[in-house]
């Protein structure tokens, strides 16, 4: 089966079961997969009936399944995901001698790939975002790219290597003008142009917006605006610098969501490197997740040949450190920290997770929450 097909039969998964919100947006991702005009097209008007009519939900499956049949015929071009388009190599910053120093850093990654890269204020998140998108320089180690074609200038790199800031620069005139802009520097024909544009802002959710100026839009939907104006241009590598700053829970979700689906395209992948400081909600879509303190790398691919396979769990609960000692007084547990939030505890490698949940309820133990931290860069963090 193609990615072209199972991305077409997750598509259908989610129709029959009623999951339209999800479903839409991850029919729009299909129908840009085929960069065919004609279903781009039909994929715009039926946004715009969908806003219209957004209680019409029966409707809007049987319409969404209409155009997903023709979807699945459009051959589409599939890229290989095997050569890694970023390579970085004991990368080394300082900034003299007894002030910050970031490194050494080595990375690699390949077009469909997300890494999350997550840390304390302060840490150096944003400095290494900003040396992989070759705006400040580097002291020691190397730095390579392997683009589909090598760069003619400045101007076609930052075309292919794209960093957006948390704070990005106020734009005039409307939302959809802008993009139209992007396209028109280009060479992109009118007529291909509104239509690519506005396949863009249906698909980043801001088909209601597309006509608001930038005092009109919450910070969220700048954000928005800004992946669009970058998707537009076809990047290779992405870095995105907390873009899940000032977004409420659910927007975190679906904006992670969304980029991990992006990145994924068929036709155009996307390498993406993001900062945040939602670890949880960042490690769901991460292939590998980088954790950066004082400078000092680490990935969880070092978890399991750290604490010797330990079980690790994280638990909020008002009870005492006692009660959770008598619960697990038949368990092998190492230690039990308290961070003045949340406990910590550390069992030996046999003990498993679910006999752990279970003693706690037996013992009616009153919890916020309990999570196995034991492969989640979490270790980092409570270390």
């Amino acid at each position: 089966m193609t990615k072209h097909q199972h991305r077409v039969n997750e598509v259908h998964h989610f129709f029959d079961n009623r999951d339209t919100v999800l479903g839409f947006r991850k029919l729009l991702d299909c129908a840009m997969d085929t960069q065919d005009m004609a279903i781009y097209k039909e994929a715009i008007e039926l946004t715009d009936w969908k806003e219209k009519y957004p209680a019409y939900t029966e409707e809007l499956i049987e319409k969404s399944k209409n155009l997903l049949q023709k979807i699945e015929k459009i051959p589409v071009q599939e890229h290989s995901l095997e050569k890694s388009v970023l390579r970085a190599r004991n990368i080394l910053k300082s900034y003299g001698s007894n002030r910050f120093s970031l490194g050494p850093v080595s990375v690699e990654i390949n077009k469909g790939q997300v890494y999350g890269l997550v840390g304390e204020n302060g840490n150096g998140k944003t400095t290494l975002l900003r040396i992989l998108a070759k705006e400040i320089s580097f002291n020691e180690g190397e730095l390579n790219y392997s683009f589909n074609t090598e760069p003619k200038d400045e101007y076609n790199l930052r075309t292919k290597l794209v960093y957006i800031p948390q704070r990005t620069e106020k734009w005039y005139g409307s939302l959809k003008d802008n993009l139209k802009f992007v396209l028109a520097n280009y060479a992109v024909k009118p007529e291909e142009n509104e239509i690519r544009t506005l396949m863009m802002i249906a698909r980043l959710g801001l088909w209601n917006y597309k006509h608001l100026k930038w005092n009109e839009l919450s910070s969220g939907y700048k954000m928005r605006f800004e992946l669009a104006r970058t998707l537009l241009r076809k990047p290779e590598i992405l870095l995105l610098d907390e873009p899940l700053a000032n977004l409420d829970v659910l927007a975190q979700q679906v904006i992670l969501e969304d980029l991990k689906s992006i990145a994924n395209s068929v036709n155009n992948p996307i390498a993406l490197i993001l900062s945040s400081q939602q670890l949880y909600e960042v490690e769901k879509v991460s292939d590998k997740v980088i954790f950066l303190k004082n400078g000092q790398y680490k990935d969880n691919s070092e978890l399991q040949n750290t604490e010797n396979g330990h079980l690790i769990i994280e638990i909020d609960t008002a009870e005492s450190r006692e009660k959770l000692l008598e619960v697990f007084k038949d368990f092998n547990l190492e230690k039990l920290n308290f961070n003045g939030g949340v406990y910590v505890a550390y069992f030996s490698p046999e003990t498993a997770f679910y006999d752990v949940i279970s003693a706690l309820g037996s013992a009616k133990t009153e919890m916020v929450y309990i999570r196995n931290i034991s492969s989640s860069t979490r270790r980092f963090f409570v270390n």
